[in-house]
């Protein structure tokens, strides 16, 4: 049986802490090739995921918030907010799920917050028409403040 306590969420948040992208992984299934994927995603504030989506191939998308706070959105292809919700625990807003196909993105909103995540596998790295035109590179660190500025007055 695999558990998951606080034992585990705090130490993937202190390697997330560690870790230069600010997120780390812990993966409950054993192989990348397995139908489908379990894990946990320690993400702190400064962790930027680009908006992206899961077309080719197509893959649906469950998040359930563990503890901490997301702000999860959806976009349309022109890169316009067209639904967002905070995942908040404390709040009684557990999770979301997603379609295949659907632009996502997220921003965390505090410290110590960690996400459980479904997908189908077998793993299959992002292609770069799966990474949103309109949302900056992670390498371009002005364009992406500036970029989750702007989503988070929206909210």
């Amino acid at each position: 049986m695999k558990i998951i306590n606080n034992q585990l969420l705090n130490e993937t948040t202190e390697k997330a802490k560690l870790s230069p992208r600010l997120r780390m992984n812990y993966n409950f299934h054993e192989q990348l090739d397995e139908p489908v994927h379990r894990l946990i995603n320690a993400m702190e504030p400064g962790s930027y995921l680009r908006p992206h989506r899961h077309l080719n191939p197509g893959k649906e998308e469950a998040f359930l918030i563990l503890r901490g706070k997301v702000a999860f959105f959806i976009f349309n292809d022109q890169g316009d907010i067209t639904e967002q919700c905070i995942l908040d625990a404390s709040a009684g807003v557990y999770g979301a799920e997603i379609k295949a196909g659907i632009w996502h993105g997220l921003i965390v909103l505090e410290t110590g917050t960690i996400l459980y995540e479904i997908k189908s596998g077998p793993y299959v790295p992002v292609s770069p028409d799966n990474f949103a035109p309109w949302s900056p590179a992670p390498e371009d660190k002005e364009g992406v403040q500036k970029y989750l500025d702007s989503l988070l007055r929206q909210l």
